[in-house]
């Protein structure tokens, strides 16, 4: 039986726990207990110093870009709590990160480069 070198033995589909993967799934644990996403900035920052592939270089780029725009914005919403619509722009943030993440996440399954890590939209 010839199985695709992407699956398992049984043909169910692999899980590549590569670097940019590790801090998508970080970032996404952050909501969960609140630290986790702290620590995948780190890893970003100094796995993006070390000597890897240009696709993940991308990834930390834009993974780092994700963190430090999506805490910024969060503290522009916990400010704005006073007057209320600092719980859109919370929720709001929090959609971005995830949708930023899971990208992110898929492009390092396929190693990927990031297309455009500079931009906010993706």
């Amino acid at each position: 039986m010839n199985v695709p070198a992407s699956t398992g033995p049984q043909g169910a589909a692999s899980f590549d726990f590569n670097g940019p993967t590790i801090v998508a799934l970080l970032y996404l644990g952050g909501f969960i207990t609140g630290i986790s996403g702290l620590v995948g900035l780190v890893l970003a920052y100094v796995w993006k110093g070390e000597n890897r592939p240009a696709w993940e270089i991308s990834h930390y780029e834009f993974q780092i870009r994700t963190f430090w725009f999506g805490f910024a914005a969060s503290i522009i919403g916990i400010v704005l709590m006073i007057v209320g619509i600092g719980f859109l722009i919370l929720l709001a943030v929090c959609i971005w990160v995830v949708v930023r993440s899971v990208i992110s996440l898929l492009k390092a399954q396929k190693k990927e480069a990031m297309p455009d890590p500079k931009s906010l939209l993706l």
